[in-house]
């Protein structure tokens, strides 16, 4: 897609086309819509392009259907863990937030870590206490409770039983928001937030706060999010690999993201999917799951959501 200035993610999986009611179809249709549509009117009043990816992520923040913020699944202890990361192209400059429990939308969190300290990344408690610091309210942990990720967490502890524990508990692959824009000035910048896997082990952090990772920006390639299995997006260093192939090797951004989302990440055993935008506008959102759930806004205001598995195409 070219003219693309703003384009948000949901998580990367499988919803096969008639998976969901309609009902259900036009809650996810019209949150990627809210989200876009938040990201494109502040890109279109000259705000800051940090601004628009912050605000876009909210909006998915606070809504239950996704993993991060309110909808964010449970850990084996059965709490909520948040993690989120944001990045400005223009500077290089990034914050991020793991293990936080009583912030209500980690990735303004996130952002007042790259703004309002000397760090990059605070997490678990001091993350929290510098949220209260700084003016960001506090929440109690029932927040973040939805009865769809309680009944996730409890069939994945019956399967984890029914292995005599020998599984892992990975069984939220998808759910985990981003997104990525463009500015009038050309700048690019990035933003991701999750509540990571269900039955997850307790302080366990995936790629989403992880700069280079799971976010990346910088104005002379490419603005990237990603959604997967997050261990393996790490190792594989993902969203900066897709970067530096547009930088060094001089590949388009289709090309680059393509080749780290479906050759790379898969030949490390995993799968997962990417949302990356370059400083002209082309965007790309590969795969190696059967789909992916994302939106994107076009220069004159035009938004295409995009849900079922046939709606992205792979490459």
């Amino acid at each position: 897609m070219r003219d693309v200035v703003l384009a948000v993610h949901g998580g990367a999986g499988s919803l096969p086309r008639g998976s969901l009611t309609p009902e259900q179809e036009k809650a996810y249709r019209d949150a990627l819509t809210r989200a876009a549509r938040t990201g494109h009117d502040l890109i279109r009043r000259g705000r800051p392009v940090l601004d628009a990816v912050e605000k876009a992520v909210n909006v998915l923040e606070d809504d239950p259907n996704f993993n991060a913020g309110k909808g964010a699944v449970f850990n084996t202890d059965a709490e909520h863990e948040l993690d989120a990361s944001i990045m400005n192209g223009k500077d290089l400059k990034a914050g991020a937030v793991a293990g936080v429990r009583n912030t209500r939308n980690p990735i303004s969190l996130a952002r007042l870590v790259m703004e309002k300290s000397p760090h990059v990344m605070m997490a678990g408690k001091g993350a929290d206490q510098f949220a209260l610091r700084n003016g960001l309210p506090y929440t109690t942990q029932d927040y973040f409770w939805t009865q769809k990720r309680w009944d996730q967490l409890m069939a994945a502890k019956g399967r984890a039983q029914a292995r005599n524990g020998a599984g892992n508990g990975h069984t939220e692959v998808g759910g985990t928001v981003g997104a990525i824009g463009l500015d009038r000035s050309r700048n690019v910048a990035a933003a991701t937030s999750t509540g990571g896997l269900t039955n997850k082990q307790v302080g366990r952090v995936g790629d989403s706060p992880i700069i280079g990772a799971g976010t990346y920006a910088n104005n002379r390639t490419v603005a990237v999010s990603c959604t997967g299995t997050g261990e393996v997006f790490i190792r594989g260093t993902a969203a900066h690999d897709i970067s530096a192939l547009m930088e060094y090797g001089n590949q388009p951004v289709q090309a680059a993201a393509a080749r780290v989302v479906t050759e790379k990440i898969p030949a490390l055993g995993a799968t997962g999917a990417a949302i990356a935008l370059d400083a002209r506008g082309n965007l790309a959102v590969p795969h190696s799951t059967k789909g992916v759930i994302n939106a994107y806004v076009t220069r004159d205001g035009r938004i295409v959501t995009r849900l079922y598995d046939d709606e992205t195409p792979v490459r």
